[in-house]
Formats: structure tokens, C-alpha cells, sequence
């Protein structure tokens, strides 16, 4: 795979790599060559037309963070639910930051959410980090509006952790459930039986949203845990 990391570092902006060093700071800095995602989409749309891809996803663990966000966006371009699912399995245990964690969305997702929720499960049982990131993050993309059902509350009200990267997602699910399923959320709010950091977070994250009425703001912040 030496062309591939050639051609990252051909593309490197120096002061954008002190920039993301600063934003992944659980990371050696070393291993962030600096290359912005414009960039690295067009040369994902590159590697997959010369089959490039299929030989640097099964070449693991990579070096650099930029060849895992590269291969995090082989993934999102996927277009069969059962080889992304494959490849994610594969992938998921060496992902080592949010920032990749977070670029995975595959939209072939939509296909099909029943069976991609069966995986769901099994990744927020999993004991790596960013796989347990993953599932709930996948949760807040993809579950949150027609599809949703109150049970994907209570899958990530039932995580048991006290990792912080874990727990920010948690939080970032709540905020957006609480945005988009209100009347349904609310309810484990008022309930107060999150963990005090997970819902106090929540709450301030969807009070710090547009898109939430001035009403329940007012209303989310009476059921702060002090």
C-alpha cells in the first residue's frame, strides 16, 4: 500500500494536520498526515474505479489516520448492505478516534434498517470503544425520524460505560431524540435515570439547538440533576 500513503502525503497541508492533531488529541500526532476530506473523497472516487480499494481494506491496521478515514469513506461507498457490513466488522475493532468513527455512515443503510439494527446490537455489546460509538451514532443517523421506535432509546439508556467518547455519543443521541421525538424522550427525562453527566449533557446539547422551542428549553432545564 506504499502508492496509497505516497499519495496522501503528496496531498499534506501541514497546518491543517496541527488543526486535527488538536481535535484528536487521543492519537499520536505523527500518524496525521493533513489531508482535508475534499481531498480524500476525490481520491476515494480515484482508488475505487482502479481497484485500489478492495486490497487496502484488507490491509490492516493502517499507519495514518488519513488511510482510516479513507477507508471509512470505501465503506460509506459501498452499495451491497451484506459486503458494507463485512468490511465494517472487519474495520470497526482499529478504529481509534471519533473523528474516523464518526465518518462512517453508510447510506446503503437505508436499504434495509431491520437488518442493519440486528448488527446494531451486536456492536453496542461490543468491548471496543468506538464500535459501542458506532452502533449509537448509526442510531442517531439513521433511526430518529419515521423509523424510530422507543426501544432505540432504551439500547443506548442500557450502555453501561465510562468512556468518555462513549458517553459523548450518548449524549449527542439524546439531544437529537429529544429534538425529534419529544413527546417520546421526554418521558425518560423526567424520569432521571440516566447517568447525571449522559443527561445533563443532553439536556444542554438540545438546549443549545435551533431547532427546539424556547417552551421546552425552558422546561429541559428544570430537570437538570444538580
Amino acid at each position: 500500500m506504499d502508492k496509497i500513503i505516497n499519495d496522501l502525503k503528496s496531498f499534506k497541508d501541514d497546518n491543517y494536520a496541527r488543526f486535527n492533531s488538536k481535535l484528536i488529541p487521543n492519537i499520536n500526532s505523527n500518524t496525521i498526515i493533513g489531508v482535508r476530506i475534499p481531498q480524500l473523497r476525490k481520491y476515494c472516487n480515484e482508488i475505487i474505479k482502479n481497484d485500489l480499494s478492495v486490497s487496502f481494506m484488507n490491509n490492516l491496521p493502517h499507519k495514518y489516520h488519513e488511510e482510516n478515514i479513507l477507508h471509512a469513506l470505501i465503506i460509506n461507498s459501498c452499495n451491497d448492505l451484506d459486503t458494507t457490513i463485512m468490511y465494517l466488522n472487519k474495520f470497526l475493532p482499529y478504529v481509534d478516534n471519533w473523528a474516523v468513527c464518526d465518518s462512517i455512515k453508510p447510506l446503503i443503510f437505508k436499504k434495509d434498517l431491520k437488518k442493519v439494527y440486528e448488527n446494531i446490537k451486536l456492536w453496542l455489546k461490543s468491548s471496543d470503544i468506538y464500535s459501542v460509538r458506532f452502533a449509537i451514532v448509526t442510531l442517531l443517523t439513521f433511526y430518529l425520524d419515521e423509523k424510530f421506535d422507543i426501544k432505540y432509546n432504551s439500547d443506548v439508556a442500557n450502555v453501561q460505560t465510562n468512556e468518555y467518547y462513549i458517553k459523548m455519543a450518548m449524549a449527542w443521541y439524546f439531544s437529537y431524540a429529544l429534538i425529534k421525538q419529544y413527546e417520546t424522550t421526554i418521558k425518560l427525562f423526567e424520569s432521571k435515570t440516566l447517568d447525571k453527566w449522559i443527561h445533563n449533557k443532553s439536556i444542554q446539547k438540545a438546549r443549545e439547538s435551533y431547532r427546539i422551542s424556547s417552551k421546552k428549553k425552558e422546561y429541559l432545564n428544570t430537570l437538570k440533576i444538580v
